[in-house]
């Protein structure tokens, strides 16, 4: 169990908020809500991940019905679909006449159908036709028409089709790794959201509380306000970074067993960036979140005093899904907003070596002047319980805490 604040010793004090923090760590680790929740969200990860795995290891295979004057091609189809795409599989099931073929799809005894129609072909499924199967039986269908169309005129493939290709890059790294990076910065982003919030709400009621029940009052006796909330928020910002490299590590893990484990080297340090500007944006935001419930009185009065600090953290969030461009460069530069906008701007490979050292730094000095500023603003209205303070009260009020310190 750890020491109690309130009996903290005069050799202590110059530390008091030592104990803070190790009482708000201790609270955490023995809070089953949050440990639950804790482990939910491990299994909700791993679950994630071990279906991601699976589905890119899964072969699809697909029956196909055609009729003796259309075998030729479901027969083509069927030893060349692997070489468009290896995850399809095709049989084929030979039947008398478009009845039966009908028939067996209806069933369920065949997937589609296959048939010629006027100048093409057509695939038939009972309710859809699968996406994957289309896609690659159109591409066996295309080069078999060239193929035919090239022996009827005397040339080769090659000659019908020379300088008829089209491919596609991307001028900033791989399509591949684009998308990769993005959902890897969705990722983070839900994580600093989740956290940041949940963290913050649970912060303030814990303000909200020891103000409520007057314990504060005994507290502010025997250590300075001061190292009360810088405990408490470095107890909460120590749990959170914890908790969120043990999410971001359980997901490293699961990405070695997907198609994206090539691309995991070259995310390491983005990462560290990422926990970096992760614990400067917590502190800032974890401030404001027990000055949000240092202003309040009642349970009622938190939902307001909240409430522009939940705008922002779903600001954040919804920028890290939706900027782009000059505004996502702008931004990530911009406290709070740079502590997800710039690591995710270092995933997608569109930040220089220097932007993230600038970034880090301005958040740095943000970060430093909310707390102090949280610190007046906390030391002011932490006692003050004739009702809910609003900032410029709380900046003007009388330094109550600096009467009963020790």
């Amino acid at each position: 169990m750890s020491p109690d604040p309130t009996t903290t010793d005069p050799v202590d004090r110059a530390r008091a908020w030592t104990l803070v923090a190790r009482r708000e760590v201790t609270v955490k680790l023995t809070d089953r809500a949050f440990l639950i929740g804790t482990v939910l969200t491990l299994a909700l990860i791993s679950g994630f991940m071990v279906i991601q795995a699976v589905m890119e290891q899964r072969t699809h295979t697909y029956a196909v019905a055609a009729t003796p004057a259309d075998a030729a091609m479901a027969q083509d189809l069927h030893r060349e679909v692997t070489s468009v795409d290896d995850k399809v599989r095709v049989t084929v099931d030979v039947v008398s006449d478009a009845g039966a073929a009908e028939a067996a799809v209806r069933s369920g005894s065949a997937d589609v159908w296959l048939r010629r129609t006027g100048d093409g072909w057509l695939l038939s499924g009972k309710t859809s036709v699968p996406g994957d199967l289309e896609s690659a039986a159109a591409t066996v269908v295309r080069r078999q028409a060239l193929a035919t169309n090239a022996g009827t005129l005397g040339v080769s493939v090659g000659d019908l089709t020379r300088g008829a290709g089209l491919g596609t890059s991307v001028l900033d790294g791989s399509a591949q790794r684009n998308d990769f990076a993005h959902g890897m910065g969705f990722a983070l982003a839900f994580l600093f959201y989740l956290s940041s919030l949940g963290f913050g709400v649970t912060l303030a009621q814990s303000v909200l509380e020891e103000k409520q029940s007057r314990i504060v009052e005994i507290i502010a006796t025997k250590i300075p306000v001061r190292h009360l909330l810088a405990g408490k928020v470095l107890g909460n910002a120590a749990m959170a970074l914890g908790q969120m490299a043990l999410y971001v590590g359980i997901g490293l893990v699961g990405l070695t067993f997907t198609a994206y484990s090539r691309y995991l080297p070259g995310v390491s340090g983005a990462l560290g960036w990422f926990l970096a500007f992760f614990l400067l944006g917590f502190l800032l935001i974890a401030c404001a979140w027990a000055v949000a419930g240092a202003l309040a009185s009642r349970a009622e009065d938190l939902q307001q005093t909240s409430a522009p600090l939940t705008m922002l953290m779903i600001a954040i969030f919804f920028g890290a899904l939706f900027l782009n461009g000059t505004a996502l460069t702008v931004l990530s530069f911009v406290p709070p907003f740079s502590a997800v906008l710039m690591p995710i701007r270092v995933l997608g490979g569109q930040a220089g070596w220097w932007e993230p050292l600038i970034a880090l730094g301005l958040l740095a000095v943000a970060a430093a002047w909310v707390v102090s500023v949280a610190e007046r603003l906390y030391r002011r209205s932490l006692l003050q319980t004739q009702g809910r303070l609003t900032l410029k009260q709380a900046w003007s009020a009388p330094d109550l805490a600096e009467t009963v310190a020790p």
